[in-house]
């Protein structure tokens, strides 16, 4: 049952309507709704508010500011994670970011809210702030670590020396933009009081971290506050903490006794979110004229929020994926008046790789050299700078592979040299790596006196399959058919989980499940064999075999539901975890990655330098495939995800403002079906017994990792023109296409 292409479980209830998100609970009756009033200025200081003629609208019951919004619980900087802290708003009325929120006004209806919120007047003091991170870049400091609780700066070698003797040498700066996660379902929440306690009905990838984070804002004990996330209508990052919608719902909820929801608006979650940092890398790579590296730095600048520290962790996968003598890394922040930044899918891999893929890229054409020929010569064979043994690295036979399948012998070995009537054909390539996590999971399964088999745990699910890869792992631990396992998630009643994100949710909670079917397993066995009216009785069990709802020992056979009627009427269940990676010795001992190789062919308008992608295929190395269907279509995004990197995503600031002056889908592009023809994911068959004992590791953000840079080489390879600023867009390569033929 483990791998196979089980459709999702959950499919019927959404395509039918029956899968419940936030804002569609209405569990607490009629609510009321809250709207957010933002800043309009980015830096400054409340001067004056005034509510009174939005108190007086019609429908209005609560026009909350700074001026009467309850005390709330400071962010505690010593807890480990941010999503578990604190999140007070309306704190007072100084302005840290353009959008921030100065007032909820919370009314009968949604529209009678908003229109109130028009009504709410708020003079300001203009301060001085700092948006544009061209100018801060030399006001840059030192974080202490960072995300992940990587570290900071990293050396090996001596790289000044390995690089300055280097035959040839790649020394160039890449950019990458402010980009944003931008889940299909807005940021969102419903608060229902139920005497001191709260129902939190709120769109939320970690149940445990809602919960913590919405108790320490409120100063309550966080048994008082329940958490429900049925489903959740993806994330991408942007939902592993709550936001200030959550919270000011919870403030307005207590404070009238009264159910409220909130939502962001899709324009709000530009301001209201957080973004992946804007950054600046200097990539060098040092090698000789065989192609072999001698030494390879990466530097990274990027934006940070100056009170809400965030730094993404770009140069980190640098430190494992190629081989060399002399190494270095370093990360440092340009503190600017924006939101802070935050974790977009695959943080600090997908904007690092996209600088260092491309470099790669670089000196392979200054060596004469395949791309992929170049990435092979440079395979490690321990991790370069932990000195520790891989757990299961197949890098070279996904660049392999890939290149047998994509036909990429057939690559243009001359830039600009290829051309299919008006367009300027090329292809291009890059690696894939990924760290592999491990958190604190429990997960709780019951069978029923019936043989059905309840899985429970706060886990969610963001879109990725969690509930069909769960039935699957239940079943092929119990021997029972999907459809007599049945899946809760997403409720902080239920067994605590990491949740969903950092592509650890899949393998921590399948793991859990496992360990938890094995445990029953035991217990059924136990029973049976103790059990003189059993057809097991006094067997020996080291053979047994669940299929089919039943348990087989030699000949000998009885059905799961009469050794729990027997036994259990109430039902039998154990528990399956995992625990934290820094806890588990193999993560110290190995170096767990996933592993991809990603081929593009684009093509771009002689005349006008319109790019259009041809095709794109990934080729990866995952450990255990969970579900083939749902790992092939996670892949499949993330690699859209790089395609959109490499040449549409980015969102600009008003550098006299701080707002974001696209934010809506107007105008902050993300590829549409028009802009990915042809895209196709494979696996390759594999496990990796240091990752956990099913051999799985995550998928979700793997596919996004090196995918854009693939993407910009094969610009580069149709036209002779390399961008280095991200996105890669008309203006860009247009002056420097080559001449037309006369």
């Amino acid at each position: 049952m483990i791998g196979q292409a089980l459709n999702r479980v959950d499919g019927p209830a959404k395509v039918t309507g029956r899968a419940t998100y936030a804002y569609e609970h209405w569990e607490a009756g009629q609510p009321l709704y809250g709207f957010i009033v933002g800043a309009t200025i980015g830096k400054g200081r409340i001067t004056r508010i005034d509510t009174e003629n939005a108190e007086r609208t019609p429908g209005v019951h609560l026009v909350m500011t700074y001026l009467n919004a309850p005390e709330q619980g400071p962010r505690d900087e010593s807890v480990s994670f941010e999503y578990w802290r604190a999140q007070p708003v309306l704190t007072g009325p100084d302005i840290h970011y353009h959008g921030e929120p100065v007032a909820l006004v919370v009314a009968a209806t949604l529209e009678q809210a908003r229109a109130a919120a028009d009504l709410v007047e708020v003079e300001y003091t203009v301060g001085r702030g700092r948006f544009d991170f061209a100018e801060q870049e030399d006001e840059v400091y030192i974080p202490k670590v960072v995300n992940a609780g990587l570290p900071t700066d990293t050396s090996v070698g001596d790289f000044d020396a390995g690089f300055d003797s280097a035959e040839i040498r790649i020394d160039e700066y890449y950019t990458t933009p402010y980009e944003f996660s931008m889940p299909m379902e807005p940021h969102a929440c419903l608060v229902e009081p139920r005497g001191e306690d709260l129902v939190v009905y709120v769109s939320c990838q970690i149940v445990d971290a809602a919960q913590t984070s919405i108790a320490s804002t409120l100063q309550i004990d966080p048994e008082r506050v329940q958490i429900v996330a049925p489903f959740v209508g993806g994330g991408f990052g942007s939902k592993l903490g709550i936001h200030s919608e959550t919270i000011l719902a919870a403030l307005a909820a207590r404070a009238l006794r009264q159910p409220v929801k909130v939502a962001l608006t899709r324009q709000q979650i530009f301001q209201l979110i957080g973004m992946r940092p804007i950054s600046n890398q200097r990539v060098r790579l040092g090698a000789g004229r065989d192609g072999r590296l001698t030494a390879i730095a990466h530097d990274v600048t990027m934006h940070t929020n100056p009170d809400v520290e965030y730094a993404e962790q770009t140069a980190a996968t640098t430190r494992s994926l190629y081989a060399a003598p002399h190494r270095l890394t370093s990360h440092r922040l340009a503190p600017l008046d924006l939101p802070r930044g935050t974790d977009v899918r695959a943080p600090g891999e997908a904007p690092g790789m996209l600088a260092v893929e491309s470099a790669m890229d670089e000196l392979a054409y200054s060596l004469g050299l395949d791309p992929v020929e170049l990435r092979i010569r440079n395979e490690p064979t321990v991790d370069p700078e932990r000195e520790v043994p891989y757990s299961d690295r197949h890098l070279v036979e996904c660049l392999r592979e890939g290149a047998r399948r994509f036909g990429w012998e057939e690559r243009p070995a001359t830039p600009a040299s290829v051309r299919d009537g008006r367009w300027l054909v090329g292809y291009g390539m890059s690696a894939a790596i990924r760290g592999h996590f491990q958190g604190p999971t429990a997960v709780r399964v019951r069978l029923e006196a019936d043989g059905t088999a309840v899985v429970q745990t706060d886990m969610t699910d963001i879109g990725t399959g969690t509930y069909t890869v769960l039935t699957q792992v239940a079943a092929d631990g119990l021997g029972l058919p999907p459809d007599r396992v049945r899946i809760e998630l997403g409720r902080s009643d239920l067994p605590t989980s990491w949740g969903s994100g950092g592509s650890w949710g899949a393998a921590n909670s399948c793991t859990a499940v496992h360990r938890a079917c094995m445990a029953l397993r035991e217990k059924l066995l136990v029973a049976a064999g103790g059990d003189t009216r059993s057809p097991l009785h006094g067997l020996d069990a080291a053979d047994a075999v669940f299929s089919d709802g039943n348990v087989g020992v030699g000949g000998a056979s009885e059905a799961l539901s009469e050794i729990v009627t027997r036994n259990h009427p109430a039902g039998l269940e154990a528990e399956g975890g995992t625990r934290f990676m820094g806890d588990d010795p193999n993560y110290t001992n190995y170096s767990i990655n996933t592993y991809g190789a990603h081929f593009a062919e684009v093509g771009v308008d002689a005349d006008t330098a319109e790019i259009r992608l041809r095709r794109m295929l990934g080729v990866f190395s995952v450990g255990t495939v969970l579900n083939a269907k749902t790992t092939r279509s996670q892949l499949i995004g993330g690699m859209i995800w790089g395609a959109g990197a490499a040449l549409e995503e980015e969102a600009v600031v008003d550098a006299r403002s701080g707002a974001f002056v696209n934010r809506d889908f107007a105008q902050y592009l993300v590829p549409v079906h028009a802009d990915i023809p042809d895209v196709d994911a494979v696996v390759l068959d594999g496990f990796d017994d240091k990752a956990n004992v099913l051999g799985a590791k995550g998928v979700g953000e793997l596919g996004i990792c090196g995918a854009g840079a693939s993407v910009a080489n094969a610009v580069f390879n149709a036209t002779g023109v390399r961008v280095r600023d991200f996105p890669i867009t008309i203006e860009k390569v247009l002056p420097g296409l080559p001449p037309m033929d006369s």
